[in-house]
């Protein structure tokens, strides 16, 4: 593959790398990766691998850039607060370097795109932050025969690891099924220190770099753990499981599916009670009570009026102060939190509801 004199000033230091040169250099320019979710773990991976030369980026992401993301999704500006994630990374990118083509995904990954955005691509980077999401990544990886760069953060530590590559693990060797719903709490409630997903996300990236150009040792096999507020690196072995139902011996599961449903959402549907739907109890003086369990911070910048704030490691502790002889309404920021919350209080006997989309959801809406 020829290089412009541009291109060879641009990636010199990359090509006097030994085991890596101008061959490595023409992998990675005809090179095309997917990354599924441009957020924490995405931002940085698609900034350092259009750094690189990778020739194409593919991405999907169906958000806007909020307040709370600027924390730690350096792809994004103050200024693009309220702008589609898309249109910001592509803008950026192209800034960075003209000569990536940047191509992006504005549906949601799903069984019905999961093929056709996965085909076609040598490495898919998994920068999803919910559980269905990340099973379907790696169950259409795996059915493509694609390897899977996975990343994960959790507060202080994080996980990274490249499943679905030739004769190594997936996903489901390490999780065989979805937790249920609201069982872990997502970045909104357990929070997350702000340089861990860029971390992880290089770590991401330079598995990405790696297989695309054929040099080192991928992570294949092996779980990598970075624990951030102690400055520790380890990793564990972690084999392929023959009985694995995906990419097992004799696997199971031979078609993509979505997996909401075994993330328990039949129970959420029946707990659910839409913003529509509370504004019409309140117009029309339906008792209730009003459960806002997000932390005290958070009730301080924005709060729905009538709200009782009790924060969900407290809930436990104080059902003596939610009467029983009411329907309880419980919010969030967006709707996790809550599903946990309502789940604790059935299984205490009150009639508790979720409020669908938390109070993002409450702001969204127009008053009637």
């Amino acid at each position: 593959m020829d290089f412009s004199t541009s291109e060879r000033r641009r990636y010199a230091r990359q090509m006097l790398l030994p085991d890596f040169g101008e061959a490595g250099q023409a992998r990675l320019k005809a090179g095309r990766v997917l990354i599924v979710g441009v957020g924490g773990l995405g931002s940085p991976a698609a900034i350092y691998l259009a750094a690189a030369g990778v020739g194409t980026l593919r991405l999907v992401d169906v958000d806007a850039v909020d307040e709370t993301n600027l924390q730690r999704q350096i792809l994004y500006t103050t200024a693009d607060i309220g702008r589609p994630k898309l249109g910001a990374a592509t803008a950026r990118l192209a800034a960075l370097n003209p000569g990536v083509n940047v191509e992006v995904h504005s549906a949601p990954f799903g069984p019905d795109n999961a093929r056709a955005l996965v085909g076609g691509v040598d490495v898919v980077i998994d920068g999803t932050d919910n559980f269905p999401t990340r099973y379907l990544v790696n169950d259409a990886c795996v059915m493509a025969g694609t390897p899977n760069v996975y990343g994960s953060v959790f507060r202080f530590e994080g996980q990274a690891s490249v499943f679905a590559a030739p004769g190594g693990p997936c996903y489901r060797c390490l999780h065989p099924e979805p937790p249920p719903a609201g069982l872990i709490p997502d970045c909104a409630e357990a929070g997350v220190l702000g340089v861990l997903p860029g971390v992880i996300g290089i770590v991401q990236a330079t598995e990405a770099i790696k297989l695309l150009a054929g040099i080192g040792e991928p992570l294949v096999g092996r779980l990598l753990l970075y624990d951030a507020r102690r400055m520790r690196v380890r990793e564990i072995a972690l084999p392929r499981d023959p009985g694995c139902p995906v990419c097992g011996d004799a696997p199971t599961l031979r078609e993509l599916t979505a997996y909401n449903r075994a993330c328990g959402a039949q129970t959420a549907e029946m707990t659910a009670m839409t913003v529509d739907e509370l504004k019409k109890w309140r117009a029309d003086g339906t008792p209730h009570v009003l459960i806002d369990v997000r932390e005290p911070s958070e009730h301080a910048v924005s709060r729905i009026d009538g709200a009782i704030l009790i924060p969900l490691g407290t809930l436990a502790d104080r059902l003596d102060q939610i009467p029983a002889d009411l329907p309880v309404v419980v919010h969030c920021r967006s709707g996790a939190r809550s599903a946990r919350a309502v789940a604790m209080l059935r299984a205490e006997g009150f009639d508790a509801h979720n409020l669908v989309g938390g109070i993002l959801a409450w702001d969204e809406t127009p008053a009637s």
